[in-house]
């Protein structure tokens, strides 16, 4: 398999007038898929035109309808399936082509590790870091059972047919799936939502809409801790006002009992924002607990932790193990979130120093130190472009680094200073194999990469997580 970005793609032999000219919208044409983009969509060629197909395999043959046509490719949807991949299975979920976050679920699991071992090579091929061909891209660790790992669901609520419905958005549009069964969520997760939509309809609680901006109730959010089995609700509403508050949180306390903590966020008028502001209590406590590496957890309603316990564990072992820390070393954990990962490692370190610009996160996360009794570890407000050189001007010297940061990879700025400050050993855990690939061109100038060990978050989607091991170079 290999790795295209479609924004990036350049033909090597048909001009972009051409691929239009001869093209139409429902046009068809047999095709033989080679490999998987990096969105999970299959890829051939028609006339040397790359296509991508949406929900085809490498391997197959299929009639192919044009979708879309770009300057420098087509989209496609299969029309026919004339050859079958050997690794296509039947998806759990009758929406998975519709919504996403099921994108790979008719591929077998085996072949989904795979590919997403692929995915990495293919970024460091397309990006060229130094000595990329002699990298150890290790293969991807996966799960025993790939489903029913996800802690949190987060599903939109409107009116479908007269009925109230929740689930999440037809891709590129915002016409709403319902979505009774998600195979991917922890079951608790869906039993607390399929109960609270049936309580909205049967109280009549008015729903958003988003055509008027009216209406009330706009998300359902539910997170489960896997440790302790506690659930948290968070309606977030159009207005500060909630009819039929009282009689909903009635049928909560009766019939859900695993619901310990019941929240309301205000989100007012037509927003791309899940969230706003304003988070009140209407029962319950302000956080649910969870437990990670021996480690006790607060987390309130908008807290990031990561969702799926099980990989999590296994990744920030893989972690502790690359960083391999001494007791006399000092630890760097950037974009540090509630912490997590460098309380993880707070008892194999002499210090660590944390830092993230979200100032909630950073109070979450020496709230943390304290309830895990930790004193070595230390969190503060900022970007840590800004924060480390101040530290190495005070005279601080960190004697290894941690870095998760989003998908947008690491500030151009902090991978100066990390060249500049060296600390002897550095691990970069990966949510974008593009980012990372981009990212590595500039860290081998001073480092060399040991390893890549790939670890699947995410099964059952195209995303694909690593962990880098550096040696400095000297």
């Amino acid at each position: 398999m290999t790795q295209f970005n479609q924004h990036h793609y350049q033909p090597r032999t048909r001009p972009a007038e051409k691929v239009q000219a001869e093209v139409q919208l429902g046009q068809r044409f047999p095709l033989t898929i080679h490999r998987l983009g990096i969105n999970g969509e299959g890829i051939g060629y028609y006339k040397h035109v790359i296509t991508f197909v949406k929900g085809a395999l490498p391997d197959e043959v299929v009639v192919a309808e044009v979708t879309a046509v770009h300057p420098r490719y087509l989209e496609a949807k299969i029309h026919k399936l004339r050859q079958a991949s050997p690794d296509r299975v039947a998806p759990r979920d009758a929406y998975a082509g519709h919504v996403g976050g099921f994108e790979l679920e008719h591929l077998a699991y085996p072949a989904q590790l795979r590919f997403k071992q692929d995915l990495i090579r293919q970024a460091l091929e397309k990006y060229r870091p130094a000595d990329y061909q002699h990298y150890d891209v290790r293969p991807t660790i996966g799960m025993e059972n790939p489903y029913g790992y996800r802690n949190k669901a987060q599903f939109q609520v409107r009116v479908i047919d007269g009925h109230v419905a929740a689930g999440l958005y037809q891709e590129n549009s915002h016409d709403l799936v319902d979505l009774p069964t998600c195979s991917v969520q922890m079951p608790v997760t869906m039993t607390v939502m399929r109960k609270i939509v049936q309580w909205l309809e049967e109280l009549a609680v008015p729903i958003y809409d988003e055509a008027s901006n009216s209406g009330i109730v706009k998300t359902i959010v539910v997170r489960a801790a896997a440790a302790t089995d506690d659930v948290q609700l968070v309606l977030i509403t159009n207005t500060p006002k909630l009819p039929k508050k009282h009689q909903l949180l009635m049928k909560i306390a009766a019939e859900l009992p695993m619901v310990v903590s019941v929240m309301q966020n205000v989100n007012i008028g037509k927003t791309s924002l899940i969230w706003g502001d304003q988070t009140t209590l209407l029962a319950g406590k302000t956080t649910i607990t969870e437990e990670l590496d021996g480690l006790t957890f607060e987390l309130s309603a908008r807290a990031f932790f990561q969702l799926n316990p099980e990989q999590t564990q296994k990744l920030y072992s893989l972690t502790r193990t690359a960083l391999d820390l001494a007791p006399h070393e000092t630890l760097v954990d950037a974009y540090s979130g509630v912490g997590t990962i460098g309380l993880s490692l707070a008892d194999v370190a002499y210090e660590v120093r944390g830092m993230d610009t979200i100032p909630a996160a950073v109070t979450d996360a020496n709230e943390n130190a304290k309830r895990n009794h930790i004193t070595n570890a230390q969190y503060t407000v900022g970007a840590a472009e800004t924060l480390l050189p101040q530290w190495l001007a005070s005279g601080f010297e960190p004697d290894a680094m941690v870095v998760d940061p989003p998908r947008t990879g690491l500030d151009d700025v902090l991978l100066d200073t990390i060249l500049q400050s060296a600390p002897e050993k550095l691990v970069y855990i990966s949510c974008n194999p593009s980012t990372l690939a981009q990212d590595l061109r500039q860290l081998t100038r001073g480092y060399q990469v040991d390893y890549i060990q790939s670890i699947d978050m995410f099964p059952q989607t195209a995303r694909c997580e690593a962990v880098v091991r550096f040696t400095k170079r000297h």
